[in-house]
């Protein structure tokens, strides 16, 4: 008796592992809050509200950090750029990047289990979406669009500063002017490393900017609208300014989008590269 129920517990052990490793994530979370109580809700969780930023009428997207979510992106390489979170509300709705989602994208420690309940308790989840079937965690890890196309540990490399003092202060005040037709959203340092993250929204008419994007790309996509993709980032890491190749981050935040779409947006990687270098210059 004690073998077979032995046996029956191995096998039920091997469907658990088999259910987890099958398990899929989508980019975004629908939640079950209204708008006017977004920044309160977030508050009462112990979450910071880092930078707002409206990038055209009916979108807006508030940044978010935690003590909590910064010493996990302290835990890995280039974790600085899953330091924020992004609350969006359009035209009513409310969304939010998923944490686990994004955490295995960027490769980071945790799939942040911790931040997602308090995130859940803070907004609610009436559903995740943005992808037609979702992605293994497996997958994210090594996520990338298509053959030949690059992969999180492939960033682009904007520029080389004798300091990482020298780096930030550059990187902020092209931001802060304006440079590129950009605008500074937030910035986030990352604990006991030299790592600092910035929001670059992306102004104007140019193939690159969130209006002309979110534009094209929304028309190809259903239901909730995708608006929690922006800001972009800008990721200090010690002497070097990097940014995630557009080839990347654009296909992380709309996975199911076919080749069809992002033939319309071919610009667009140029586009933010080349906003994202008019920044760090002096």
């Amino acid at each position: 008796m004690k073998f077979k129920l032995f046996i029956a517990g191995f096998w039920l052990l091997c469907a658990a592992g088999l259910v987890s490793a099958a398990e899929t994530l989508k980019p975004y979370v629908l939640a079950s809050v209204a708008p006017a109580e977004v920044n309160a809700k977030l508050a009462s969780e112990g979450f910071e509200v880092v930078g707002e930023y409206e990038p055209y009428p009916g979108a807006k997207v508030i940044v978010i950090t935690s003590e909590a979510l910064k010493l996990e992106a302290a835990k890995t390489e280039y974790g600085g750029y899953g330091a924020t979170l992004r609350v969006a509300i359009t035209d009513e709705e409310v969304s939010y990047t998923n944490p686990a989602y994004w955490a295995n994208g960027y490769r980071m420690a945790t799939d942040l289990v911790a931040v997602t309940t308090v995130l859940e308790e803070a907004l609610g989840n009436a559903g995740t979406f943005g992808s037609k079937k979702g992605l293994t965690i497996e997958k994210l890890r090594k996520y990338h669009y298509k053959p030949l196309m690059p992969y999180f540990n492939e960033p682009v490399e904007l520029a080389t500063f004798p300091t990482h003092k020298k780096a930030i202060e550059v990187v902020e005040a092209g931001l802060k002017a304006g440079q590129g037709k950009t605008k500074l959203v937030y910035r986030v340092d990352i604990p006991e490393k030299d790592e600092t993250v910035f929001g670059m929204g992306l102004l104007g008419d140019h193939d690159g900017a969130d209006r002309v994007v979110m534009t094209i790309l929304n028309k190809g996509t259903k239901g909730s609208k995708h608006t929690a993709y922006m800001p972009y980032e800008i990721l200090v890491s010690g002497t070097k300014a990097y940014m995630l190749h557009g080839k990347f981050r654009i296909a992380l935040s709309f996975p199911s989008l076919g080749m069809f779409q992002f033939m319309k947006i071919r610009g667009a990687p140029d586009g933010i590269e080349k906003a994202a270098k008019a920044v760090t210059v002096e």
